[in-house]
């Protein structure tokens, strides 16, 4: 069963989510009709003006809005993901403070350790602090080996790193569907511009110039618009996953120095 407080991690994330994906579309729609649409970019036929790339995308319709509030969500959950990483390395080096953790422990000096935790905060010192308190807490234990004492104290990690997940993996799911979206949505817009340029085609007489120029560029607007929204997610979702198994490579790290440290101090006891 899920604890309360991993609810509540749940909770928070999908409102999150929920919210700036709700404010980008209100950016997006308000850019679409106010900017794009803004009726100097076009001429007295309703054409995009040389140049007014801007007019251009209006002439996409209700495709560009959605791919652009999908870009804007890729960007806004982008940077919040950045201070998030930021403030979860801890305060100094994070690769430094896996060695100077490991030497401690090496020595034997837990409440050295603890103090370095104290000092650094983040995500891998906290992990690392409970598995400490743990481990002061099961050498006062009687009537149990030290092969059950260590899995207690590896629990104890298991179960912060697991508390400690749902932060690290937050919004990044939000992140992979849109680098599907964004391009699916671009070939959509894609596929309608080009059936406005065959329908321009098949008209009696002498095409539509004019409809057939605006249907072709509203394609390949979309479609560019939706490659870079795509590239830009798996980009950004890419690099912050890449941010997350560092993390937790490092707690596997600290996590294995603690389970030697206590097997070489109880070592034939």
């Amino acid at each position: 069963m899920e604890t309360k407080k991993q609810k509540k991690v749940k909770k928070t994330r999908s409102v999150s989510a929920a919210l700036v994906i709700f404010g980008c579309a209100i950016v997006a729609v308000c850019f679409f009709v106010f900017v794009c649409g803004d009726p100097s970019g076009f001429n007295e036929k309703g054409a995009p003006l040389q140049g007014k790339i801007f007019a251009t995308m209006y002439k996409g319709g209700f495709v560009v809005p959605i791919i652009l509030t999908l870009l804007l969500t890729v960007l806004t959950l982008s940077v919040e993901r950045a201070f998030a990483f930021r403030r979860m390395k801890g305060k100094a080096n994070q690769t430094k403070f896996v060695m100077n953790v490991k030497a401690k422990l090496a020595e034997g000096d837990i409440a050295g350790a603890r103090e370095m935790c104290d000092k650094q905060k983040g995500t891998v010192a906290n992990i690392l602090n409970a598995g400490l308190i743990r481990y002061e807490d099961v050498e006062k234990i009687q009537g149990m080996n030290n092969d059950e004492k260590a899995a207690i104290i590896q629990k104890e990690l298991e179960e912060a790193t697991a508390l400690e997940m749902p932060s690290m993996q937050q919004n990044l799911p939000v992140i992979a569907v849109i680098s599907t979206l964004g391009t699916l949505f671009g070939l959509l817009g894609t596929v309608l511009g080009m059936i406005r340029a065959f329908a321009a085609l098949g008209q009696e007489g002498s095409p539509d110039s004019l409809a057939l120029s605006t249907a072709i560029s509203e394609a390949l607007i979309n479609t560019a618009s939706g490659i870079a929204t795509g590239a830009m997610a798996i980009i950004f979702y890419n690099y912050f996953a890449q941010k997350v198994e560092n993390i937790t490579n490092a707690v596997d790290e600290v996590g294995f120095a603690v389970g030697q440290t206590y097997t070489t101090k109880h070592l034939g006891k």
